[in-house]
């Protein structure tokens, strides 16, 4: 029932090929059920309501190939029509011969103590999976590596998130600073945003970071695009890589987020948020000077227990 999660996925996607954009299963990718779906649906164009079904197979991967139509139609918020129309959309006669592919080409390992577990275990082992499919994702560690080169290379830096991603924007944002010499957190929506965005162009920003999570922000998209049209390559850390954010993102890099209590849990999207902030690292040859500096001055200041 999550209150920050839900919402429709747009169709289309103006993002390049990130760690799960393009064909997901290549060289360098590892394959797994996620990568497969992914390869599946490449190539179709897909409505919202299909793109949201997307979404949510990509997201319960393990899952999808023991869900009947009315149960996927439940996870994805839409009809049980909606998920016959999806499949044939595919190329499938229905949805039980979609069922019967998946069974075979993207088999799910479930585990036999997974019954036993409480609702609180049980998220617990979804963010491990979710953590897990992150660490596949990054072996081929190309995309990542593009997006550190072009956020170092912005002068200032302009990272943006609203709502239930505006924690991840300020944790990258107050590590970011200990290294990059002009970061300017986007954390507040409303009238000014886009103030802040051409204040950044004109002052010499290359590159936009959005942290994008559910429930997407119509704001969001909006930001997005004005800050590409304003010159700004955007790199986006989202749950998907069919998010609503996908269109106005040059370069996407996804990592899911768990769904099981109340309240969405981004323990992936938060680590991949450090892993860039490595990635940028590599590529900002005065980083380490930089933090040995930092470290100096709250010794100094007695900042900080020992």
């Amino acid at each position: 029932m999550g209150a920050e999660r839900g919402g429709d996925v747009d169709a289309g996607s103006g993002a390049e090929a990130g760690v799960s954009g393009g064909p997901a299963v290549g060289p360098g990718v590892i394959d797994t059920p996620a990568a497969r779906l992914q390869a599946l649906f490449e190539g179709h164009r897909l409505t919202p309501t299909q793109r949201r079904i997307a979404h949510s197979m990509v997201r319960r991967a393990s899952d999808v190939p023991f869900l009947s139509s009315v149960e996927l139609a439940e996870l994805a918020g839409v009809s049980q029509p909606s998920v016959t129309r999806f499949a044939v959309a595919l190329g499938f006669d229905g949805y039980p011969a979609l069922r019967k592919h998946l069974r075979e080409v993207a088999p799910a390992e479930q585990s036999a103590e997974a019954g036993s577990y409480n609702e609180y275990q049980q998220a617990v082992e979804a963010e491990i999976e979710n953590l897990r499919h992150l660490a596949e994702l990054l072996a081929d560690p190309r995309p990542l590596q593009k997006a550190g080169r072009l956020l170092a290379a912005s002068r200032p830096l302009p990272v943006l998130g609203l709502r239930a991603a505006a924690s991840q924007a300020y944790g990258f944002s107050y590590f970011a600073a200990k290294v990059h010499p002009d970061v300017r957190l986007l954390n507040e929506g409303g009238t000014m945003i886009h103030d802040r965005i051409e204040a950044a162009v004109l002052a010499g920003a290359t590159a936009l970071l959005c942290f994008a999570l559910p429930r997407h922000p119509r704001e969001v998209v909006d930001t997005l695009a004005f800050a590409k049209e304003a010159g700004l390559t955007v790199v986006t850390v989202a749950d998907s890589a069919f998010a609503p954010v996908a269109k106005v993102s040059d370069l996407l890099l996804p990592a899911a987020v768990g769904t099981g209590l109340a309240f969405d849990t981004a323990c992936a999207p938060m680590l991949l948020g450090r892993v860039l902030l490595e990635a940028m690292c590599d590529d900002l040859p005065d980083a380490q000077a930089r933090l040995e500096e930092f470290d100096a001055r709250a010794a100094a200041r007695g900042l900080f227990v020992e």
